[in-house]
C-alpha cells in the first residue's frame, strides 16, 4: 500500500474577509474531491484572510500513480482558478 499525502498553501489575494476566503476554500476543496476521489481537508492558516492551507491523501498501490494524483492535483487547481497563487507543495510518499 502507498499513501500520497500533501500540503498545499494558496494565497487567495482577491478575499477581503473570512466569509469570502470559505467560500473559495469550500469550492475548491469540493471539485478536488469530485474529479481525484482524495481526501481533502484546510489543515492550518484558518483565520488568515489570504492565506490556506490544505492537506489532501491518496491510497493507492503504485507509487509511480500516487505521484501523478498528486501532480495533476497542483495542476488542476493552477489551470481552474488562475486567481489563486500556491505558494508551497509539500509531497510525501509512504509506503507501508
Amino acid at each position: 500500500m502507498v499513501i500520497a499525502a500533501a500540503e498545499i498553501t494558496l494565497h487567495l489575494p482577491e478575499c477581503h474577509s473570512l466569509k469570502d476566503k470559505r467560500q473559495i476554500i469550500k469550492s475548491i476543496m469540493a471539485r478536488v474531491r469530485n474529479q481525484f476521489d482524495v481526501s481533502i481537508a484546510e489543515v492550518g492558516d484558518n483565520d488568515l484572510w489570504q492565506i490556506s492551507k490544505i492537506g489532501l491523501s491518496h491510497v493507492s498501490n503504485s507509487s509511480q500513480l500516487a505521484d501523478e494524483v498528486l501532480l495533476h492535483i497542483r495542476r488542476y487547481i493552477e489551470e481552474t482558478r488562475p486567481d489563486i497563487v500556491i505558494s508551497a507543495f509539500e509531497k510525501e510518499i509512504i509506503h507501508w
